[in-house]
């Protein structure tokens, strides 16, 4: 089967992506220590050391970061629920399925989002 152009866009910048956050620091560990310095004005005078890599990453992470969300959204308004219709034998909890790909609802678009995205 040919692999649609526009599919194989978005892996090669999700790939993209993925490959300069594995590269990057995590500044996970700093920002508590950081957070503490902020000074009257509301900003942090710090001095640090950055790659080449976590200069890259941060160039674009703020973009990115917003691209990912759009997606998210997009995602979640395309997969959401629908009354399968027809005969239940419970009519108060109705079959619901998936409006995008009509699997039983959750779908599995659905739960992999919620996974990836519940802390």
């Amino acid at each position: 089967m040919e692999t649609d152009p526009r599919e194989a866009r978005l892996r090669e910048r999700l790939e993209a992506i993925r490959v300069r956050s594995a590269k990057s620091s995590s500044w996970r560990t700093s920002t508590r220590y950081l957070n503490r310095l902020t000074n009257r004005d509301g900003f942090v005078p710090i001095k640090t050391r950055l790659s080449r890599e976590d200069l890259a990453f941060l160039a674009g992470a703020r973009d990115e970061v917003l691209t990912f969300a759009d997606l998210g959204v997009r995602l979640l308004d395309l997969h959401r629920p629908q009354e399968a219709g027809g005969i239940s034998s419970d009519p108060d909890n109705p079959i619901r399925r998936c409006r995008a790909c009509m699997s039983r609802w959750p779908c599995p678009t659905f739960r992999a989002m919620a996974e990836s995205l519940d802390p």
